[in-house]
């Protein structure tokens, strides 16, 4: 990535997607946030169009694409991941994925001034009734009605569980939501200072998986797992 060039940043992990702008050393510039529910690639291109077209920015000033790999639904990631890759490799240009459950970790870290040494974990759906738990870079999968192990001191973050989690868990998961464009692209930042990914073996991490496919011994199926 040349130096001074504008970063782009996308998340489709969750019902509320994104777009962002930032600086080459992974500051924000602007963002755009929308409800998208699970119609991500409704409005996924059209939205960048406009945040590039706003900011006096066109697609051959991108020095590199910053991409969210979840964990998240099925549809949503493949719609973000694949416009991600689509870009960086149309425009040639290198790309970093970002956990999006690692992003969201630091702007909640960021929001209540936790230092590292504390615990902090995310909750997640996983389809109608299960949930996802990530906490220390592992993801476990919660069953319906299963409540999250926790150390009494660990902070709790959740995000797209209304009615699902502790009120104080969903407020910490909104403010974290606010913080999660400027954390992608200063993760990203990094990451492609470091060399960033392959575009043709960045995958997604899913928490669920679309009707037909099953899941394997009854845990989170990653998508870069294999049989």
């Amino acid at each position: 990535m040349s130096a001074g060039r504008t970063l782009l940043a996308i998340d489709t992990s969750g019902t509320r997607a994104l777009v962002a702008l930032g600086s080459a050393d992974g500051a924000l510039i602007d963002e755009s946030r929308w409800q998208a529910g699970y119609r991500h690639g409704e409005e996924l291109l059209a939205r960048t169009d406009e945040l590039l077209v706003a900011n006096r920015v066109v697609l051959a000033e991108l020095g590199g694409i910053v991409v969210g790999t979840g964990p998240g639904a099925f549809t949503g990631m493949r719609v973000g991941i694949a416009t991600a890759k689509a870009l960086a490799y149309g425009l040639d240009v290198p790309i970093a994925g970002v956990a999006t459950s690692e992003a969201l970790l630091a702007a909640a870290r960021a929001v209540v001034g936790a230092p590292e040494s504390r615990a902090v974990a995310l909750l997640l759906p996983a389809g109608p009734s299960d949930r996802v738990l990530v906490l220390g870079g592992v993801a476990s999968l919660l069953r319906g009605g299963e409540d999250p192990a926790l150390d009494a001191a660990a902070l709790l973050v959740a995000v797209d569980l209304p009615d699902r989690a502790p009120a104080e868990a969903l407020a910490l998961g909104a403010q974290a939501e606010q913080g999660l464009s400027a954390a992608l692209l200063r993760l990203g930042a990094r990451h492609l200072a470091s060399g960033g990914d392959d575009v043709a073996r960045l995958v997604p991490e899913y928490v669920t998986l679309p009707r037909g496919i099953a899941s394997v011994k009854g845990e989170v199926r990653w998508s870069h797992d294999r049989t």
